[in-house]
């Protein structure tokens, strides 16, 4: 019998949980839980109102440190792009931020903003704008030079020309830019929830380490992180389909 593509991934996942509690059963010592206690770590935190809590807390500073980035990033790495003498005056300023890792920056975000929001904001922005502004230039650079001709030959003014062929042509490459870069703010915000805030899915996996070694929360954190990530990039790719935005690849 053929197993339905749905559920395959269902099974494995099934598999692996029923292998993972066998062996925790087999090693009843170990500190690592089993599936079972993790669940019940997650029963735990929902029972204290905790869950809601930390998860909102999470997803409010990625909100706003993933949308200030993509405002800021996209029209600049548009701009850029477009205009090459701006690229190559900014190029080599852009190169020399862009390896900094987010973490890199904690100390400078807390010294400017303090313990809190703020600061964990600040470093998901730096972490995902230059990503998302490399990305826009790129998107800017592989529009076919019909397009541009086809411009020139209607007579576009530019502002006309970037509504109707500029961010048309490179909304497809724009949004696997930010599905990949909201993958990166997620894990910039719980690297810093670890350490410039106290609250947020990061802070609840040091504080579960800290109180006694409860690594039934520890992992019930990292199911919890896991299950958000998948559901943010299934969001990302549900808007990748729409068809409206795909347009300029049915070139060919």
């Amino acid at each position: 019998m053929k197993i339905p593509v749905w559920l395959r991934p269902v099974l494995l996942i099934t598999a692996l949980l029923v292998v993972w509690q066998v062996a925790i059963d087999r090693h009843p010592g170990q500190l690592l839980p089993g599936p079972i206690g993790v669940a019940l770590g997650i029963l735990e935190l929902l029972h204290h109102g905790l869950l809601i809590k930390y998860v909102v807390a999470s997803l409010f500073r990625v909100t706003w440190g993933f949308g200030l980035a993509a405002l800021a990033a996209i029209p600049f790495g548009l701009m850029l792009g477009w205009h090459r003498r701006g690229e190559m005056a900014f190029y080599p300023l852009i190169q020399v931020f862009r390896p900094i890792s987010p973490l890199a920056w904690i100390p400078i975000a807390i010294l400017w903003f303090g313990v809190g929001d703020l600061a964990a904001i600040f470093l998901i922005f730096v972490g995902c704008f230059f990503p998302l502004l490399l990305t826009a230039m790129s998107a800017v650079h592989g529009i076919p030079a019909v397009y541009f001709n086809a411009g020139r030959n209607f007579g576009l003014s530019p502002s006309a020309f970037v509504s109707r062929v500029l961010y048309p042509a490179v909304v497809p490459q724009l949004l696997i830019g930010l599905r990949i870069t909201l993958g990166i703010a997620w894990l910039v915000v719980v690297a810093a929830e670890m350490i410039s805030v106290n609250s947020g899915l990061g802070f609840l996996i040091v504080d579960a380490r800290n109180a006694g070694n409860r690594y039934d929360l520890v992992v019930a954190g990292m199911v919890i992180i896991g299950t958000i990530g998948l559901l943010l990039d299934l969001g990302m790719r549900s808007i990748e389909n729409i068809k409206s935005f795909h347009w300029s690849s049915s070139e060919g």
